[in-house]
Parts: C-alpha cells; sequence; structure tokens
C-alpha cells in the first residue's frame, strides 16, 4: 500500500483498511452513485451542482472508489462524475456494471446479450471519458433467457479487447461465481447484504439468486475476493423493526444507517461498502461510520437479528 494511500485511509476501526480488487487497491469504503441522478434513479437531479460538490467531497475525503452505471439516470451519474472529477486522480478506482437497462416506465430490465453488454460498455467508456473501464460488472438477472457464460464471455473479449482491466460479477449465486473463476479471473461480487437481512429493501425482486447472501460472501472470503453489498442501508429500511441494530447505535452514539455501515466493515475483511446519497451531510456521516469500533458480541448480535430478518 503506498503512504498516499495509507494516509487517506486512516481512522478506520476495522482492519483492513484496504482491500486489493486484482491490481488495484482502494479504501475498503466506497462510494455508489446511484443516488446521484433525480428520483427512482431517473433524469437529472434536483441540484446538479450539489451533486458535483458531493463527489468532489468524496475525493477530498480520501474515498478513492466510486461505483456507478450507463443505465443510472440513464447515463446522469456517469456525467456528473466526468464533470466532477474527469480528469481523474490517479488512484481512483470507478467500477461500472453491465446487465441492466431503463424502460420508458422508469423500469429496469435485463441487457445481458453480448451485443447489448458491449453497447454498455461503450456507453460507460463514452459518458465517463474513460478509454478503459478498471473494474466491469457483469450483473446477471435470473430468467432473461440469456445463458450466464454467453454473457460472462462477451465481457472476457471486451477485456481481451483492452476496454475492461478486471471482470466482476453482480447478482450470482456461488454457482454462477465458480463457474466464472475457471475461465476468468474474478475481482469482486456486487450482491445484495445489509444488517436488514435477507432480501429487505430490494426494489427487484425476483432477480436475486435464492441462495443465502452468506454464501457467496463465504465463497469470496474463501478466495480473497472483495464482496460488494448493494442496498447497504437496506434502501432506507433500517429504522423498522430493528431492535438490536437501534440499541448498538444507542450504545456507540451513532445512527443506525452509521451503525449498519460498521457492522459491514466488521463481518467481513472482504467487505467493501459503497452507501450512496446526493447529501454532503449524509457523505459525511457515512465516511465517520469507519471508525465505529463493534466488539465481536456486538457484530454476532447484529449477524443473528440479518437472519431473522430474513
Amino acid at each position: 500500500m503506498s503512504d498516499d494511500l495509507s494516509q487517506k485511509n486512516h481512522g478506520f476501526a476495522t482492519t483492513p483498511a484496504t482491500i486489493r480488487l486484482g491490481d488495484l487497491e482502494v479504501s475498503r469504503l466506497g462510494y455508489g452513485a446511484m443516488r446521484l441522478p433525480g428520483k427512482d434513479v431517473w433524469g437529472e437531479p434536483e441540484d446538479p451542482a450539489r451533486a458535483r460538490a458531493v463527489l468532489r467531497r468524496v475525493i477530498e475525503l480520501g474515498i478513492n472508489f466510486i461505483d456507478t452505471a450507463w443505465f443510472y439516470g440513464p447515463h446522469v451519474a456517469n456525467r456528473l462524475i466526468a464533470e466532477a472529477l474527469h480528469p481523474y486522480p490517479k488512484d481512483l478506482v470507478i467500477a461500472t456494471k453491465l446487465g441492466g437497462r431503463r424502460t420508458p416506465d422508469k423500469g429496469w430490465a435485463p441487457f445481458v446479450r453480448p451485443e447489448e453488454l458491449r453497447q454498455g460498455c461503450e456507453e460507460d467508456l463514452r459518458t465517463l471519458r474513460l478509454e478503459r473501464c478498471d473494474v466491469t460488472h457483469l450483473r446477471y438477472m435470473v430468467g432473461s433467457g440469456v445463458p450466464f457464460r454467453e454473457s460472462l464471455d462477451a465481457l472476457i473479449e471486451l477485456q481481451k479487447e483492452g476496454k475492461i482491466r478486471h471482470i466482476a460479477l453482480s447478482n450470482v449465486g456461488t454457482a454462477e461465481l465458480l463457474d466464472a473463476l475457471e475461465r476468468t479471473p474474478i475481482v469482486a461480487v456486487q450482491n445484495l447484504y445489509n444488517v436488514a437481512g435477507g432480501l429487505a429493501g430490494l426494489a427487484t425482486a425476483g432477480h436475486v439468486p435464492a441462495e443465502p447472501p452468506d454464501a457467496v460472501l463465504a465463497a469470496c472470503e474463501a478466495r480473497g475476493i472483495a464482496y460488494l453489498p448493494f442496498f447497504p442501508l437496506a434502501n432506507g429500511d433500517l429504522g423498522k423493526g430493528h431492535p438490536a441494530l437501534d440499541a448498538t447505535a444507542a450504545r456507540h452514539g451513532a445512527t443506525p444507517a452509521q451503525l449498519a455501515i460498521a457492522w459491514l466493515l466488521a463481518r467481513s475483511p472482504v467487505m467493501l461498502p459503497i452507501p450512496g446519497t446526493s447529501s454532503l451531510a449524509h457523505l459525511e456521516e457515512n465516511w465517520a461510520a469507519r471508525t465505529i469500533a463493534l466488539s465481536q458480541a456486538e457484530v454476532e448480535a447484529l449477524a443473528r437479528e440479518a437472519r431473522a430478518g430474513g
């Protein structure tokens, strides 16, 4: 780890403070760009200047991992990132996702055919002003009608062409992960995981593998693969029926959202939370969560509540 990165990642109560994605090393608390566009992840934000200010503050805090996708907006999140941060800091890692698209009714649909994945990759490169994406997740949707290997092979081909540096997966079970690892290195998995447990807060019901989230996490831990929990704050559902979370937050003088992030960091050394927000205040609050030291008993109590919530 470089001296610059060490300085940027000071203050983590839980080790390690950084995590590797192939040959890249990033802070183990990133930023998700899904909240940058307008309501329902659609269109322009109410205050584009504020959105750009949030992105600039992300870098000032020492966060050097941003997760985004061309279909956030669509195109809005990527464009705001480029407007605020390009030319990018040399240590900033931008992760993208392919495999989804937006429908005119603001819905979400699969976009996993090889030609669709190629189109999505080109959109990411164009809107982010990049020649190559650092990390690209294949977001696989159950019931898409496209074999998983067909979609994966499309990303492998894009990697061979130099358009993708590292391949990652999203929305997969252990079977897909192990299958992918037989064909290519995988640096990260981005799946649903939060302290609310189970499928709490998921807007796209039916698109998540039926397998318990802990099974995929265990597979990642065994192989040193980063695990990015999406909906890390349970889509705003934390304040509903989680007494252990509320009590632990009160003991630490923290918000439930901060405890949710601290728990993820303590839950596994491969966990890389990416909470998103369009608020400067919430960004600062989320970043401060890295300083909360949870006891093993607290981590286990919250895990039991999460499992019960599933």
